[in-house]
């Protein structure tokens, strides 16, 4: 048997993806790993959105569209975890607490 999924199931999906990426932003300040994973997820839910919209309009420029984001996603996400990564071999934690002390 086979479900018909219409636009507003699919739509509600990236929003609730949207705002989980968004709640992990607000709720944990203290973890730079975890505000990226939330970075991501926001993206992924954007994307889901522009997919859905190429589809339902019958239109290829939203998928186009979600390649590019999904390349500055990738980008953003591997000068992330390098900067993550001289951080802690600097500081010795990542805890977002002491990034005041890059400064200068």
């Amino acid at each position: 048997m086979i479900h018909d999924v219409n636009l507003i199931q699919y739509l509600t999906v990236g929003l609730l993806l949207f705002i989980i990426g968004i709640s992990g932003i607000f709720l944990n300040r203290k973890n730079i790993l975890i505000l990226l994973m939330s970075i991501e997820l926001m993206l992924l839910g954007i994307n889901l959105n522009f997919v859905v919209f190429s589809i339902f309009l019958d239109d290829l420029m939203g998928q186009v569209f979600a390649l590019f984001v999904f390349t500055v996603a990738a980008a953003e996400s591997s000068i992330g975890l390098a900067i993550l990564v001289i951080y802690y071999r600097v500081r010795g934690t990542i805890s977002v607490n002491f990034i005041h002390l890059m400064k200068g």
